[in-house]
């Protein structure tokens, strides 16, 4: 593998710890910034915490595989490349991986020399950090990085459990979000159906914002919540 000079950060996500261990020392050697995940949803717990440059994702994993992972990640509204390994080398496969949002496509085994050519060719294409981390609607601002959201001129203090459904709902602004949508990004786990959590956090946030008639934060009735610029 080509040494590269660069501190672009990629996640490598693979259940098989040895093949995990592997690629993420070549790559570390080759001089990126390495993290690890063993599972789908300890991508996802890593990714919304701090979004890589570019994610190694197996697609064979138990519970959450790589393929809904990747999903998931696109319909959060991130655009972080995504090269998927896997021991599928069925076209159908290979279009299911492509068609949920996958940039590239390395059938098992593969060559370490190769993996880390098709990563350079990605990153030179988009860029590290090319994510933004800035987020606005009206008068609203969400920095993802510095983990700061301003009203205008002011900052607002939100918690992490505020901030991670401000931000669901800024990058699909302008889409009606179901509240089971809300529930599986924000907290992650099943409330069977019992969903009025979602409605107290919106008037927590809505408080916060000064949002106080909703014209911003909007309810669909019988669908879920909509962010919008005051008065949309």
């Amino acid at each position: 593998m080509t040494t590269v000079d660069t501190k672009a950060s990629i996640l490598v996500v693979d259940d098989e710890e040895s093949l995990t261990d592997l690629v993420s020392s070549a790559l570390r050697f080759a001089g990126y910034s390495v993290s690890t995940a063993s599972d789908g949803f300890d991508a996802l717990r890593s990714i919304k915490a701090s979004t890589p440059d570019l994610v190694v994702l197996d697609v064979n994993m138990p519970e959450l595989d790589g393929f809904e992972v990747c999903r998931r990640i696109r319909r959060d509204g991130l655009d972080v490349p995504v090269i998927f390994l896997t021991a599928r080398d069925d076209i159908d496969d290979k279009r299911a991986g492509f068609r949920q949002g996958g940039d590239d496509y390395l059938t098992k085994p593969f060559s370490l020399e190769e993996l880390g050519l098709r990563i350079e060719a990605l990153l030179r294409r988009v860029g590290p950090g090319s994510v933004s981390a800035r987020m606005s609607v009206g008068d609203i601002t969400l920095d993802d990085d510095a983990h700061q959201v301003w009203v205008g001129d002011d900052e607002i203090d939100l918690s992490p459990t505020e901030f991670r459904l401000l931000r669901f709902l800024l990058v699909n602004s302008g889409r009606v979000m179901a509240k089971s949508q809300i529930v599986d990004y924000v907290w992650e786990y099943d409330f069977d159906g019992n969903y009025g959590i979602v409605e107290t956090y919106i008037s927590y946030l809505r408080k916060k914002l000064g949002d106080t008639n909703g014209s911003v934060v909007q309810t669909v009735r019988g669908v879920g919540y909509v962010i919008r610029g005051s008065g949309a």
